[in-house]
């Protein structure tokens, strides 16, 4: 799995111009999923989006995470994580799950998050989204299960 975190004063994911998942001071989360993931892939990676300490103290050190903020957190699927462009013009997206696999792993990884914490929201797989976000900072985070990067 790997995950795009960007620290946001407010996040929006759309649908058909609808809002279908939104937060106010958190995490907006693009989530790639590879075939491998399983629970083991979701407990390391909700613990480290929901622990991750990348909000400001009173010191304004990056010392909080979103459970001590009580921050959202917005999940988004994003199967393009998985894009390689070492090679050509066109990204290849075959180290991602396929998608009828995919859908079944990001639900897996969504409901374990909601699981360990209650403000979460997301996105809906397999659909053309639309990403309205504030980035604070702005601070960019990338993670990744297989510790790659």
């Amino acid at each position: 799995m790997r995950c795009i975190i960007q620290r946001v004063s407010r996040a929006s994911v759309s649908v058909d111009n609808e809002v279908i998942g939104q937060i106010e001071n958190g995490i907006m989360v693009l989530v790639g999923v590879a075939e491998t993931d399983d629970e083991k892939t979701f407990e390391y990676m909700s613990g480290k989006l929901v622990h991750l300490r990348i909000f400001p103290d009173e010191n304004d050190k990056m010392n909080l995470s979103t459970a001590d903020i009580g921050g959202g957190i917005l999940l988004v699927p994003n199967f393009t994580l998985y894009g390689d462009a070492h090679q050509g013009r066109r990204p290849s997206y075959t180290k991602g799950a396929p998608p009828a696999i995919a859908a079944d792993i990001f639900a897996g990884f969504v409901a374990h998050v909601k699981k360990h914490y209650d403000k979460v929201e997301c996105g809906e797989f397999g659909a053309h989204m639309h990403v309205d976000l504030i980035n604070d900072g702005p601070v960019t985070i990338m993670i990744d299960s297989d510790k790659s990067f």
